[in-house]
């Protein structure tokens, strides 16, 4: 292994990921494990998980899941519980678990509202909480969350899913400002649409899809796997310095 190598290398560090069912958290999965390192998938759909898990096996790769609602305080709980006992530690923490239910502000149930806060802002903190202090006794750490573009600029129809994600965002930054002199880096990447199944469902109507292309500079949507390269260089050595940091990955659109 060359120095440039080492630098950006996660070979047997232990990643929790959540949101491993499919999308971006899946693809993160893929992408660690190709990396070397020791994943624990979490998601709720258990079928999709051992699936994700037999890919990993088949590519060469170290996956183990656990089924779990992290929306839930009890499964949020539960999972840092069973990552501790099947692995000891957690070296690097991937908050990608999300839901994203838009619709008018004046029209908007409290039940949405409630379930969006409870997957989007509280059990990434509750996940940082529950494995922060192995991640301090080892005197390293790496915590990243999977957040938008809309927790930094405004969109119609957005409010419970921009205020989730902005709050993340605040999250990051109080986080890194307690964890930063114990050596654990806290970062989020904010994405722009990113053509998962779902977002290939949601934004594929050039009616939707055009207005936000047009005021986009690149002109084009998100792949996974380059949210998953931003998470991998966001977990390895190579970004020792960076923390607190918002990484916009949108084609430009919060530049103009």
């Amino acid at each position: 292994m060359t120095v440039w190598q080492e630098r950006f290398a996660i070979k047997d560090r232990v990643a929790l990921v959540t949101g491993a069912s499919s999308g971006i958290g899946a693809e993160i999965c893929e992408v660690f494990a190709d990396a070397g390192a020791r994943v624990i998938a979490t998601g709720r759909n258990e079928d999709k998980l051992a699936a994700l898990q037999s890919d990993i096996a088949a590519m060469g790769g170290n996956c183990r899941i656990i089924p779990a609602d992290i929306g839930e305080i009890d499964g949020a709980e539960g999972v840092v519980s069973r990552a501790l006992e099947m692995a000891g530690t957690v070296d690097i923490l991937v908050n990608s678990a999300g839901t994203a239910i838009v619709g008018p502000a004046t029209e908007f149930s409290l039940e949405d509202w409630d379930r969006t806060m409870a997957l989007n802002l509280r059990a990434p903190f509750i996940l940082a909480r529950g494995l922060a202090p192995k991640m301090i006794a080892q005197k390293r750490g790496k915590i990243i969350n999977i957040s938008s573009q809309t927790g930094v600029i405004a969109l119609p129809d957005h409010a419970a899913y921009a205020a989730s994600k902005g709050g993340l965002n605040a999250l990051t930054k109080a986080l890194m400002t307690e964890f930063a002199p114990h050596n654990i880096q806290v970062n989020a990447i904010c994405p722009t649409v990113v053509m998962t199944q779902m977002g290939r469902k949601l934004w594929s109507p050039p009616e939707k899809s055009g207005p936000f292309l047009a005021a986009t500079p690149l002109g084009r949507f998100g792949e996974p796997v380059e949210i998953a390269d931003m998470a991998l260089y966001l977990a390895s050595p190579a970004s020792d310095l960076v923390n607190g940091a918002l990484m916009m990955i949108e084609g430009g659109y919060s530049s103009v």
